[in-house]
């Protein structure tokens, strides 16, 4: 027979005495188990819940049963399908969709948990998961129940991650965006059930309450408590259900030594009842039902549309998450029209699809056959249609809205620029900016000095006139908004972030917005960001004894590894060329590549660079093609010259007219480039630019913008390629064009996924409405609180007073911050 908890027990949940202490189910008869916790026997119902507990205290994770404001979802129900063996998450055909390299050896999984029920859930499963051998990060999400967990495979398994979860009683399986949705619905139905109740059980009190305000002492003794205990039964659902959210809140917060948002509020909402009961049992003294119920009422009704906001604002990660279809049509004996429907995840580099008017691409590849148009505005924020024809890139998430095009895949899963858009946005996600963090801070000190003067006050009115001593006390904590300020700042940078996503700016960062707002100085690279990056070869100037195609085969050998820009150039000008293979091939970050055949040192690059190897200085044929503005490119040996490359970039076409914008936005703009000087200055006076420096190397550029921010200036820099990286870590805000390498843009806090430079301007326009307002917000808040609290400690404000105030407080924060989407709409 199970006993009952003693005050020494970790336990904070209350059970009855036949309640297993773990899971809160009623004990069989004929079960006797048990775990010694903390020197006391606690009773279990099963086998299950008796090993759950036992690895719970096995692993030095007592706390939980002591943070834990709610029992967890029973352990015994059926396990979803994916689970039952658990050794398929081993497989890496079957990881694909959900787990991506970090490192040599570490992989992170994005993972979705069951069974979570309040923050000691998080914590104890975090606590658990962490202390695994090989898990070197694991990160949850109690509101989307989202997990990212990271591990070394030479230690652990992903299956033994899994079957450590499922041991303290969760579920854990690949992330559904789908099921995320089941999961917000859930809040929202149970959100809707609350208020329904607590509105219901409003306007019946109000029946019973208002009689007594017009009989004004007329009304008889028998029928004034008849009243009373009519409206006591209609307010304990309101008080017991739809405000039980506030009370298990705020003790879980006592628990843990802080004070939280929902701690004034249920003491207020509490203190209010008690003493309306007690002046019910013992019939004298007034009742406050009425303002009971009103206020919560009101401030559900507030938290429901926050919620509603909060839930629009971040679904635009789970848009990117749908965004693929489920099925695909694979060609398997191309050229032959035939295909077969095959689920998206089986499809591999190489394969050919089939995608129909309508349809969704599923993953990223080459255009083979067919001429149509796509939509990619999901994708880039780009409303318009953009042309496809054989050999242009279709990425997978776009529609295809004209007639079938033929495919070859080149990336699936979680190597395709679809998934690292969504990667970044989630990175962003799940970082607190500074001025959300200062906004908590402020907010808890408000709630501490919000109690001290509620004491304070209730004491001088029960010194004064103890009749309205408690609704003076409850209507100080209940008029108080630190609701308010705690929402003013995330809620503007989350609506913020969805609509630069969806005009295609993509915030990849949590400070980008803020810092991006208060940008000064924009500093631009050149190639790929101002110009469209896709050189082309204009003339090649023999230098020594080899003939053209003797040059291009040996610059096209040396550049066979870079990603620049240039040498795609030189590849493309010698494409079908066969290209010797170079040893010892090393690149100089900025300056060119260096490289070794048949015994001879070889050099492409800056005519700077190349000189050093030649041991003569640039020949004059270079230097005049630099004058002219283009970008030259030499190739030497240690045998002397062998040619020069003139190379020429296309500027974007939105270029002027965006610098022009941001100009008149009192915006200073630079150029940096590792391009010619020449090349540089023709290009800065053509767009009105005092400030360009070409032949930057990156520490040059590096130096250049850390001279700029002595200045007190902030600044963005907007770079593309390898070599802009280290620049933009040193940016106050860094800016990737959307075409750049990889790098570039995990280096970057923002990424113009349309690549439209007008994107910029418009961006900045957007996060500067954001801080501002976010100040609205944060003025809006102070001044409330601090006209709302001196009228209330002054009783001129009634509780259910000050529940409007405090719902139309919320409201209003949440509601400013949506003129942002919708601004954007227009």
């Amino acid at each position: 027979m199970s006993q009952p908890s003693s005050p020494s027990s970790p336990s904070q949940v209350p059970t009855r005495e036949h309640d297993c202490y773990h899971c809160g189910l009623p004990i069989p008869d004929d079960v006797d188990l048990a775990v010694d916790i903390e020197g006391t026997p606690h009773h279990m119902c099963c086998t299950g819940c008796q090993a759950v507990a036992q690895s719970i205290v096995s692993s030095g994770l007592i706390d939980y049963y002591r943070r834990r404001d709610a029992m967890p979802e029973q352990a015994r129900e059926a396990m979803p399908d994916e689970l039952k063996d658990l050794g398929l998450f081993d497989h890496p055909d079957f990881q694909q969709g959900f787990v991506k390299p970090i490192g040599e050896h570490e992989r992170e999984a994005a993972l979705i948990l069951e069974g979570i029920t309040c923050s000691a859930c998080i914590w104890l499963n975090e606590q658990h998961v962490a202390h695994q051998p090989g898990v070197t990060a694991v990160d949850i999400n109690y509101a989307t129940r989202r997990a990212r967990v990271r591990w070394d495979e030479r230690k652990i398994k992903l299956s033994d991650i899994l079957a450590a979860i499922q041991a303290i009683g969760y579920r854990a399986y690949p992330y559904d965006s789908a099921r995320s949705e089941q999961i917000s619905q859930r809040e929202r139905r149970a959100a809707l059930w609350r208020l329904f109740v607590a509105g219901f059980g409003m306007m019946q009190v109000m029946m019973y309450a208002f009689p007594v305000y017009i009989a004004d002492g007329d009304m008889t003794a028998d029928i004034e408590s008849m009243m009373r205990w009519a409206s006591l039964i209609l307010t304990a659902p309101v008080v017991l259900y739809s405000a039980a959210p506030f009370f298990s809140h705020a003790w879980r917060d006592i628990k843990l030594r802080r004070l939280g948002m929902d701690v004034p509020v249920a003491l207020g909402v509490g203190a209010a009842f008690v003493a309306s009961c007690w002046a019910t049992f013992i019939g004298k003294g007034e009742v406050y039902f009425d303002s009971v119920t009103m206020f919560v009422f009101f401030l559900l009704c507030g938290r429901y549309v926050e919620m509603l906001a909060r839930q629009k604002a971040v679904r635009g990660v789970e848009e990117l998450g749908k965004a693929l279809p489920a099925f695909a049509e694979r060609l398997n004996h191309w050229p032959d029209p035939e295909g077969e429907r095959v689920p998206v995840s089986q499809l591999q580099a190489g394969d050919m699809i089939r995608v129909k008017p309508g349809e969704t691409v599923p993953a990223d590849g080459i255009v083979t056959e067919g001429e149509s148009e796509a939509n990619e505005a999901l994708l880039t924020g780009e409303s318009r249609p953009v042309p496809k024809k054989p050999g242009a890139q279709v990425t997978g998430g776009s529609v295809n809205i004209g007639s079938p095009l033929c495919v070859r895949v080149t990336r699936t899963g979680e190597h395709t620029r679809l998934a690292a858009i969504r990667q970044l946005m989630e990175r962003a996600s799940v970082e607190k900016p500074r001025v959300v963090q200062q906004a908590d801070r402020v907010a808890a000190y408000f709630i501490v000095a919000l109690l001290v003067l509620a004491v304070i006050t209730a004491g001088w009115w029960w010194w004064h006139d103890p009749d309205r001593a408690l609704w003076v006390f409850v209507s100080v904590l209940v008029v108080s908004c630190p609701c308010a300020l705690s929402l003013a700042t995330p809620v503007a940078l989350t609506v913020a972030t969805d609509a630069l996503a969806r005009m295609g700016v993509l915030v990849t960062r949590g400070h980008a917005i803020e810092a991006l707002a208060r940008a000064d100085h924009f500093v631009f690279d050149k190639t790929g960001t101002l110009t469209y990056g896709e050189m082309r070869v204009e003339q090649i100037r023999l230098l020594g004894q080899s003939d053209e195609m003797d040059a291009l085969r040996l610059a096209a050998g040396l550049e066979q590894g870079s990603e620049h820009a240039i040498a795609e150039a030189l590849r493309r000008r010698g494409g079908g060329l066969v290209v010797p293979a170079f040893g010892n091939v090393a690149a100089t970050t900025g300056q060119g590549v260096a490289g070794v055949l048949d015994g001879v040192a070889y050099r492409i690059g800056r005519p700077s660079f190349v000189a050093e190897l030649v041991g003569s200085p640039e020949p004059e044929a270079l230097l005049a093609d630099e004058r002219s503005g283009r970008t030259v490119i030499a190739l030497g040996s240690a045998a002397g010259w062998i040619a020069g490359f003139a190379l020429s970039d296309g500027l974007r076409e939105d270029c002027p007219a965006a610098l022009a914008s941001l100009r008149d936005k009192g915006i200073d703009l630079s150029i940096l480039s590792g391009d010619t000087p020449a090349t540089v200055e023709a290009l800065a006076r053509e767009l009105g630019i005092a400030n360009a420096r070409g032949g930057m190397t990156p520490e040059g550029k590096h130096a250049a913008l850390r001279a700029l921010q002595t200045e007190n200036a902030i600044v963005a820099m907007v770079g593309d390629g390898v070599n802009d990286a280290p620049v933009l870590a040193q940016a106050q805000v860094s800016i990737a064009m959307g075409g750049g390498t990889d790098l570039a843009r995990n280096q970057a806090d923002i990424v113009l996924l349309s690549g439209r430079l007008s994107s910029l301007a418009e961006g900045l326009d957007l996060s500067r409405r954001a801080l501002k307002i976010i100040r609205q917000n944060l003025w809006w808040s102070f001044a409330y609180n601090f006209t709302a609290v001196p009228l209330a400690m002054s009783g001129l404000v009634t509780p259910w007073m000050a529940g409007i105030g405090m719902s139309a407080s919320s409201l209003f924060v949440v509601l400013n911050a949506l003129r942002l989407q919708r601004g954007r709409q227009r």
